[in-house]
């Protein structure tokens, strides 16, 4: 989609499908209002002929359009992966394929919840913690702020937001409980598994 012109992509679900886990009321102000203002951020400071025809991707990737430009194109991207990164009746297990590679990478599912956890708790302000791709193996990783491992090349399967809008209106100041509910009620695995790339891939 065109950087100058592209739009408020709508959630996999219902603005009230991740309830009791997510309010309606956060819900509405994390998208309605942030995701949309970044959305109109972008449209605003991409008007600009050498941008024509790029695609939030391609913009991020290249690091081309100045630091406010980018800072609000990786917001955008993040919270359409955060979105996708969640589905009503979540958590569980992941196919069998996936579910071999997080036993490779961090010994057992319940280590890899423990691991993504800590992972979000140890960031210091705002920010995001990914589990991504490596080849065969998976990490966890955190950004701050407005940073995004599209812009460094690494594949991301999974993501949370740290942001505070993202849980204070339902969790006040305990990040932790907000991101193990996250682990064990709405990761949606069919998509990590959608994000997998490569042969090393395969179990």
């Amino acid at each position: 989609m065109p950087v100058m012109n592209i739009k408020l992509s709508a959630p996999p679900y219902a603005i009230d499908a991740l309830e009791p886990f997510i309010s309606v009321r956060s819900m509405s102000l994390h998208y309605w209002k942030i995701h949309q203002g970044h959305v109109d951020t972008v449209n605003r400071l991409a008007d600009n002929p050498q941008l024509s025809g790029k695609s939030i991707e391609q913009l991020i990737r290249e690091g081309k359009g100045g630091t406010r430009l980018l800072d609000n194109a990786a917001q955008v991207w993040n919270h359409d992966f955060f979105w996708k990164s969640m589905k009503c009746g979540g958590g569980g297990r992941p196919n069998e394929q996936l579910l071999k590679m997080i036993e490779r990478s961090f010994g057992s599912l319940d280590c890899f919840k423990e691991a993504f956890v800590l992972g979000g708790v140890l960031q210091l302000g705002s920010g995001w913690v990914w589990l991504i791709q490596e080849g065969s193996q998976l990490e966890i990783i955190s950004t701050s702020n407005t940073d995004t491992p599209l812009a460094h090349g690494q594949n991301p399967l999974l993501v949370c937001d740290l942001w505070e809008h993202a849980y204070y209106l339902d969790y006040q100041n305990r990040r932790r409980d907000f991101l193990q509910m996250f682990a064990d009620h709405l990761i949606n695995w069919n998509f990590a598994v959608s994000q997998l790339k490569g042969k090393a891939s395969l179990p």
